[in-house]
């Protein structure tokens, strides 16, 4: 009884229960209306990117490769029967329905969600700088997001570039979790995965690696100089194990951005590949306000069915053309004062070396490192990044005193700047706290002793700016600037960007490119070289507002022949800085013949990197001819079709060539690179790109006696290519460049 008593007791007090709401009635799910089934073919002179557009509304990659000459057939091959786990083929695959692999796009929106289903809503075509443009239009029916597939293809070039343009049509706002600029789908047997890795002085070491079933991915998460871990480019050879040169069918890939980007190759149990491309989406949730929108960075791919060469190749032409700056230029052989003098120079100095390099027959002279500075002089590493004003006590007379000086003996006048960087030891970091990259509360870490701005802060942007914009009014001859970025983002944040910190990373690149826009629009002619720890900035990206790279910190020649070797893969030759230096190399220690340092060093734009006053009379002699000889065939190394003959990475010997593109002339570069015992009739390198029929004069250059039996005599081009050019390199070290002129 007392517990029936309690139970009653206990009822009394509970809440009386609340009439349940009436549910409204679910509304029905938004579907597209169908569409007509459709092919569209983007098309170049041999390739074609084949999409099939179902009557769903769903667009699917069906083919990249050889040219389809009746793309229109595809419309007769069934679709198959679509997998309910995955819908793989999708040509920009989005999180939500029944696709579950890795997404091309992930959006949060307002509520929550992140389900996302794009179908087709139309597509145009127009013909814009040099290129066909085909915009294909998706929209998610649910949300009102829209996205545009935007495909530039180079006919001449066989090249496709492709960015997506992501709208918010919705009411309210959203962020955007993934955001590829491309996704595309390929089918073999076997993928042989080409792709570079790096450091500090090890920049773009190249690694082949077989894919699996399963997610590969290549990403860089460190803001600024993003390529040196790992660079945004790829070459993928199919239905093969090995690598080659000459033969089978290669896809190429680069990806135009400096900041953190991310490739992933995700094949699935099917045996298809996919292909993602575009920034990082590490830290990055991207907000679109209702009614904005967003660009991503352009993705670049070529097919090539004659092997890697011809994909380089492919690539070389189209940057020279369309993505490096003035690519057609050829860029001057110049002295760089770093190496030779560091920071420990006077003005008496400086002269000297531009009177040597004069005497030599070079063509500009660069002051790096070190000429700024009162308060906190640059005397080290330590201090005065940030205050750009000239060092008084070490340069009394001037900038313009030393570019007038440069100028009188026929020199072109060049200066080093690192305007994205700080030192705690500066003005600029007193004055500017809240300029530099922080998480607040946290401590401001140092990398080489400075910090980096914030570039994702307008006033920041200003203030580089007006770093280039003063250092060219020190001087009416600045002819080429140094643009170094000498350290990496660690422990991110912005004061400026508040509590919207995802937005750093991509705004950082971003306002370096407003800066780098804003210098070509008032300084379209000074050259600008890329420079970041060497080569932390290899990209496309920055080529679009630079006229070349330095490839590497590391000035050893025979490290040069993997870097130049890497580089070459995917980025031409006219934007590889190369410069011989002194030994024991500063780098490595090792200890190389000056004629193999130069030869190694005119692959590319010739440059010095020492104190010309310490080279030996037999020595300088020597570096006149190489430079008088690089003279007359670099036009080659800046324009011509470049042919590797011999990797680095299979022997002992490295070989390469650059033929004009009317095939009358060509330069031919070989090396060894190690002691090779058996090496009694010469090594045989197959020449390539030559016409078979003409007859050409071979001389080797900078010597008195030559390596090969054959300098001096005339050879049929299929004489040279068929194996019969096999020079002498018996020893570690030896090397021989030979010019080809057609008669």
């Amino acid at each position: 009884m007392k517990l029936i008593a309690f139970l009653a007791a206990t009822l009394m007090v509970l809440p009386a229960p609340q009439a349940r709401k009436a549910k409204k009635p679910a509304k029905p799910p938004v579907t597209p209306p169908a569409v007509q089934q459709q092919v569209v073919s983007v098309e170049t002179e041999n390739t074609s990117l084949i999409l099939l557009i179902d009557g769903k509304g769903q667009v699917y990659t069906r083919h990249y490769g050889a040219r389809i000459g009746q793309p229109g057939l595809y419309l007769e091959e069934a679709l198959g029967e679509e997998d309910y786990n995955t819908c793989d083929g999708l040509a920009y695959p989005a999180t939500g329905g029944r696709f579950v692999g890795e997404p091309a796009l992930q959006v949060k929106y307002a509520d929550g969600t992140h389900n996302t289903e794009l179908y087709f809503t139309g597509v145009s075509s127009e013909e814009r700088g040099g290129c066909s443009v085909t915009t294909l239009s998706l929209k998610d029916y649910v949300t009102e997001l829209s996205v545009k597939l935007v495909f530039e293809a180079y006919l001449q070039e066989d090249i496709i570039v492709e960015h997506t343009e992501i709208l918010n049509g919705g009411k309210q706002p959203l962020e955007l979790l993934n955001y590829a600029s491309s996704s595309l789908y390929v089918q073999a047997d076997d993928y042989l995965l080409t792709h570079f890795w790096g450091a500090w002085a090890a920049d773009m070491q190249m690694e082949h690696e077989l894919l699996g079933h399963d997610l590969k991915v290549i990403e860089s998460r460190r803001g600024t100089q993003a390529t040196q871990g790992n660079n945004p480019s790829f070459l993928l050879s199919l239905g093969t194990r090995e690598f080659s040169e000459t033969a089978g069918e290669v896809i190429a890939g680069a990806l135009a951005w400096s900041g953190n980007f991310r490739l992933s190759f995700e094949r699935d149990n099917g045996g298809r590949l996919n292909i993602l491309a575009g920034i990082s989406p590490f830290a990055s949730a991207y907000p679109l306000a209702a009614g904005a929108s967003f660009t991503t960075p352009d993705m670049i791919y070529t097919w090539s069915g004659e092997g890697a060469g011809k994909a380089s190749r492919n690539l070389h032409r189209w940057a020279r053309k369309y993505s490096v700056y003035d690519g057609g230029e050829v860029n001057p052989t110049l002295l760089n004062s770093w190496e030779g003098a560091y920071f420990n120079f006077t003005t008496e100095t400086l002269l000297r070396m531009m009177d040597d390099a004069a005497g030599m027959g070079l063509e500009m002279f660069v002051l790096d490192d070190g000429w700024f500075g009162n308060k906190f002089p640059r005397n080290g590493d330590n201090a005065g990044l940030g205050d750009w004003e000239v060092n008084t006590s070490k340069l009394p007379e001037g900038i313009d005193f030393l570019a007038s000086y440069a100028h009188s003996k026929g020199l072109k006048f060049g200066i080093w700047i690192e305007p994205e960087m700080v030192n705690p030891r500066s003005e600029l970091a007193r004055n500017h706290p809240e300029w530099v990259v922080q998480s607040h509360g946290r401590e401001v870490y140092q990398g080489r002793n400075q910090w980096v701005l914030d570039l994702s802060n307008p006033a920041v942007e200003d203030f580089v700016f007006g770093i280039f914009d003063r250092t060219m009014q020190l001087a009416p001859g600045i002819d080429y600037i140094k643009w170094d970025c000498n350290r990496v983002i660690q422990s991110f944040g912005s004061t400026y960007l508040g509590a919207q910190q995802d937005r750093f990373f991509v705004e950082y690149c971003q306002g370096l490119y407003n800066v780098m826009r804003r210098i070509r629009e008032k300084y379209p002619r000074v050259l600008v070289q890329c420079c970041s720890s060497g080569g932390g900035r290899v990209d496309y990206g920055s080529l679009r507002y630079c006229n070349e790279i330095w490839t590497s910190d590391n000035t050893d020649a025979r490290s040069r022949a993997f870097i130049q070797y890497g580089t070459s893969l995917i980025y031409p030759a006219c934007v590889m800085g190369s410069h011989v230096s002194t030994v024991p190399n500063h780098q490595t220690g090792n200890v190389t013949p000056l004629k193999f340092r130069f030869d190694m060093a005119c692959a590319g734009r010739l440059g010095m990197e020492l104190q010309p006053k310490n080279l030996s009379a037999d020595e300088r002699a020597l570096a006149d001819r190489c430079i008088r000889s690089y003279k007359q065939y670099r036009d080659l190394v800046f324009t011509g079709d470049l042919y590797r003959l011999a990797s680095p990475y299979d022997g002992k010997y490295y070989g390469l060539m650059y033929v004009s593109e009317d095939k009358s002339r060509a330069v031919v570069f070989t090396y060894c690179l190690d002691y090779e015992p058996r090496n009694v009739g010469g090594k045989t390198f197959r020449l390539q790109g030559l016409d078979p029929s003409r007859t050409y004069r071979v001389t080797e250059q900078n010597v008195d006696k030559s390596c090969w039996w054959g300098n001096g005599k005339r050879f049929t081009g299929d004489f040279l290519m068929g194996g019969a050019f096999n020079p002498r390199l018996p020893q570690i070290y030896s090397s021989a460049v030979f010019v080809l002129e057609a008669e």
